[in-house]
């Protein structure tokens, strides 16, 4: 009979496999939740713009959407595009609206992806370089402001520099010897200092939805330019494209405008860095949709948010949003429980592809190591017999053959074998009782 024992060890053995695995998977799992698909932040800073215009306008609106999906969203203003995109490159911000003609592809659209960290996620609205004076005619050209008072942003923003340049392409610099003067405001300040003649022009690049924007279309007392170059000016400077201002699109009832407007435009990016989580991203656009699918009166309903004329590479993630729509899980469940699902997924899916192939051959490598021992114990019985049979054995071999024999058929028992190793199990056995009987045989011969 087997000694208690004797099932201690191997039940020691499997109490160790088992932690051994559960160590393994915890371990796994811990490097797939670390490296591989940690938990997205549960906050953001955003850089807009002045506090009055329209990138803190949508910034203020995709709060309330982060807000209702448990992503806190911090506004940052800012002086416009070209300080977001300090903010965004020094990385004090992860996300940022950023001008048309500011990006990395709009001054050189070869530049390579990994010269830069950031990505846009999509354009999100024109940008219409809007030129309003009190009565000058500027629809051959922006040469009649030379002399003038002109307001055109502030210092480092996307306004001031686009508004600049494009002055120069027709000789209007500040301080020259024209007398030119460059008034650096923009906005709603701009807009009041048109208002009250303390400038004779003011350049505001904005949506149509920005607050100095309707507020100059509405005013009788100011004109809005209609340039005969928009088209040579936007093979000029490739950022700018050409755009109409409908007549009476502003306010039919007034006839506002009351021609058609030519007008030179940009687009709007909003820009991330790279690493930002992707979770982040998808939900980032999805509130780009539903701020900016809108129609304006310079774009159609489902325009915008665009994956084309961006300033930046396009991230991977705006690349699969606009291929194939919101992620999946996204479309049925909440945000944060779509998040863990797809993290499961994530930790699951490739343990299934270890487990269910061992699953296949593990049964193959148990019976291969049952098959392997039972032939070792039959080739360490046949030595015996040979040995036995070979020469006579002194008392300390026969005492050593018989134990070797009781450990022979005692590891036969013990262990557990499939039904088709039965006959083999029960041959053996017969085996170690004839080599017993052969050795008892020997001993009595001796007079033992």
């Amino acid at each position: 009979m087997k000694s208690p024992a004797s099932f201690v060890l191997p039940s020691r053995r499997r109490l160790l496999y088992w932690i051994l695995g559960v160590v393994v998977l915890t371990a796994l799992a811990w490097a797939v939740v670390r490296y591989v698909s940690p938990a997205p932040p549960r906050s953001l800073v955003m850089s807009t713009g002045a506090a009055d215009g329209a990138y803190h306008h949508f910034g203020e609106r995709y709060q309330e959407i982060l807000r209702a999906n448990g992503i806190r969203l911090d506004l940052r203003t800012s002086s416009g595009g070209v300080e977001n995109l300090q903010r965004l490159n020094d990385g004090t911000v992860s996300v940022g609206f950023v001008q048309g003609g500011t990006g990395l592809l709009a001054q050189d659209p070869d530049a390579p992806p990994e010269s830069t960290p950031l990505r846009s996620l999509a354009t999100i609205a024109f940008e219409p370089v809007w030129i309003f004076t009190h009565s000058l005619d500027l629809s051959k050209g922006l040469a009649p402001l030379a002399g003038r008072r002109i307001a055109v942003g502030v210092p480092g923003s996307g306004n001031h520099k686009v508004a600049t340049e494009l002055l120069a392409a027709y000789g209007v610099v500040a301080d020259g010897p024209q007398g030119t003067t460059f008034v650096s405001e923009g906005g709603m300040a701009a807009a009041e200092l048109l208002a009250d003649r303390q400038v004779d022009a003011a350049i505001i690049i904005a949506a149509a939805q920005a607050p100095a924007v309707q507020k100059l279309l509405a005013d009788d007392r100011v004109r809005l330019a209609s340039l005969d170059h928009v088209e040579g000016l936007a093979r000029r400077f490739p950022y700018f494209q050409p755009v109409t201002l409908k007549r009476g699109s502003v306010d039919p009832r007034r006839d506002l405008p009351p021609q058609d407007i030519r007008l030179l435009a940009t687009t709007a990016n909003l820009v991330v860095r790279d690493e930002l989580h992707p979770a982040l991203a998808y939900l980032l656009l999805e509130a780009a949709r539903q701020v900016h699918r809108q129609p304006s009166i310079l774009d159609r309903p489902g325009d915008f948010p665009s994956p084309t004329g961006t300033d930046f590479p396009l991230a991977s993630e705006a690349e699969r949003y606009f291929k194939n729509g919101r992620p999946f899980l996204q479309s049925y469940l909440p945000f944060w429980a779509a998040n863990y699902v797809q993290r499961l997924l994530l930790l699951l899916l490739p343990l299934a592809a270890i487990l269910l192939p061992l699953a296949r051959v593990l049964p193959e490598l148990i019976t291969w190591r049952r098959q392997s021992g039972l032939y070792r114990r039959y080739g360490e019985l046949k030595f015996l017999e040979q040995d036995l049979a070979s020469r006579k054995l002194d008392d300390r071999e026969r005492l050593e053959a018989r134990a070797k024999l009781d450990r022979i058929e005692d590891e036969v028992i013990r262990t557990k074998f499939p039904l088709d190793f039965t006959d083999r199990v029960y041959t053996l056995r017969q085996h170690v009782d004839y080599v017993r009987a052969q050795l008892q045989r020997q001993g009595e011969s001796k007079g033992v």
